[in-house]
C-alpha cells in the first residue's frame, strides 16, 4: 500500500510503498477513504510531543470501510464505514480506566503516534476504539469530527452552562464547535492573530457574534473561553476577558510556555483547566449530536502525495476549516 511515513523528527513525511497490515483477533482492517490532518500531526512531526514511535504513519482522523475483521462476534461488519480516532487503546484496568477516565490512562496508545495511522491506503485499529460513522456524513466531512470535533467537544463540555464563550484560535475545532454552540443558542466571540481579517470574516460567517484580535477585550465579559491555539500567552489574555467565576479551558495537547501573570487575573474564582485526549463516550455523544445539528466541516482536500503541503498550510494558518487527505 501507499503510505506517508515520518522517519525522522523535523523532516518531511516520505510517501512510499509499505506492506499492507493484516487484522488479528479484535482488530479491523480499514480501507481509508479520508483522513483529517490535525495540528497534533504538526506537533508530532516537529517533535513537540515526546517518545513518538519511529517510523510512524501519522493521521488520527480516519474514515474508511472495513475490509477485514477476525472477531466473529464483532459489532461491525465488512463494508461498514467506521472512524478511527486519536485514542487507539488503553489498559482497561488502571484506576483511570475503571473510573471512566480512560483518556488519562498511563498505558494508552494513540493513533498516528504509537500506532500507525491513516495517512495510508489501509489502517489497522482495535475495534473497541472505533466508531460507526453516521449516515449523513461524507467521509471527508466526517474525518475532522474525529479529533478536532471530539477534543473540541470535550473542551466545550467543561464550560457547563456558559452562554457567552470566547474561542481563542479559530481553526478546525472552533469552526465545528461554533455550529453546536449556535444550535444551542450560545454566543461565540472569536479571537485570532492580529490583522487576520480573513479568519475573522470566516468566524463571523460561521456565526460568531464578534471577531477580533486576541489582544482585544470583547464587547462584553465572557462566561468562559476555550484556547484552541497552542500559544501560552493567550492564557492571561483569556483570563482578562472572562468574568469572575468563569473558566478558561486549554484544549491543545501541546502549548508554548505560559508567561507569569498577576494574581488579580485569576482571583474571583476563575479557573484554568486542560483537556487531555478523549474518551469513547465523548465520541458516541458528539457524533450523535453532530448528526442532529448537523455539523458541516469546511474542508480543503489534498492527495496523499501532497501531505507535506497540507501540514505546512496548517503551520502557516492558511486553512479556514480543516485539511483532509482524500483517497477518492
Amino acid at each position: 500500500m501507499r503510505a506517508a511515513l515520518l522517519k525522522e523528527i523535523g523532516k518531511p513525511l516520505q510517501v512510499a510503498n509499505v506492506e499492507t497490515p493484516q487484522a488479528s483477533t479484535g482488530e479491523l482492517l480499514v480501507k481509508v477513504i479520508a483522513c483529517g490532518v490535525c495540528r497534533t500531526d504538526l506537533h508530532i512531526v516537529d517533535g513537540d510531543l515526546p517518545k513518538v514511535k519511529l517510523p510512524i504513519i501519522p493521521g488520527h482522523q480516519v474514515v474508511g470501510e472495513i475490509v477485514e475483521l477476525q472477531n466473529k462476534t464483532s459489532r461491525f461488519y465488512i463494508g461498514q464505514r467506521v472512524g478511527i480516532p486519536w485514542l487507539g487503546s488503553t489498559c482497561g484496568q488502571c484506576d483511570f480506566c475503571l473510573a471512566e477516565q480512560e483518556n488519562l490512562c498511563d498505558s494508552a496508545k494513540f493513533t498516528g503516534y504509537h500506532l500507525n495511522g491513516g495517512f495510508a491506503e489501509y489502517c489497522l485499529a482495535d475495534e473497541q476504539f472505533c466508531f460507526p460513522i453516521p449516515e449523513p456524513f461524507e467521509a471527508e466531512q466526517a474525518a475532522p469530527l474525529l479529533c478536532a470535533g471530539l477534543i473540541g467537544y470535550r473542551s466545550y463540555q467543561m464550560l457547563d452552562n456558559a452562554e457567552t464563550i470566547g474561542f481563542y484560535g479559530f481553526g478546525a475545532a472552533a469552526h465545528l464547535l461554533i455550529q453546536l454552540a449556535c444550535y444551542q443558542n450560545r454566543k461565540i466571540y472569536a479571537f485570532t492573530r492580529e490583522g487576520d481579517k480573513n479568519t475573522q470574516s470566516f468566524a463571523c460567517k460561521m456565526g460568531a457574534e464578534w471577531a477580533g484580535s486576541s489582544d482585544e477585550i470583547p464587547p462584553r465579559a465572557l462566561d468562559a473561553a476555550i484556547i484552541f491555539a497552542p500559544v501560552g500567552n493567550l492564557v492571561p489574555k483569556a483570563l482578562r476577558a472572562v468574568r469572575k467565576g468563569g473558566v478558561v479551558v486549554c484544549a491543545g495537547i501541546h502549548m508554548s510556555e505560559i508567561p507569569s501573570f498577576s494574581y488579580d487575573l485569576l482571583w474571583g474564582e476563575r479557573t484554568i483547566r486542560s483537556v487531555a485526549n478523549l474518551t469513547r463516550r465523548d465520541g458516541e455523544e458528539f457524533l450523535d449530536l453532530a448528526a442532529q445539528v448537523p455539523i458541516q466541516s469546511e474542508v480543503q482536500q489534498y492527495g496523499l502525495e501532497d501531505v507535506n503541503q497540507a501540514i505546512e498550510d496548517i503551520r502557516q494558518g492558511r486553512i479556514n476549516g480543516s485539511a483532509v487527505i482524500s483517497f477518492g
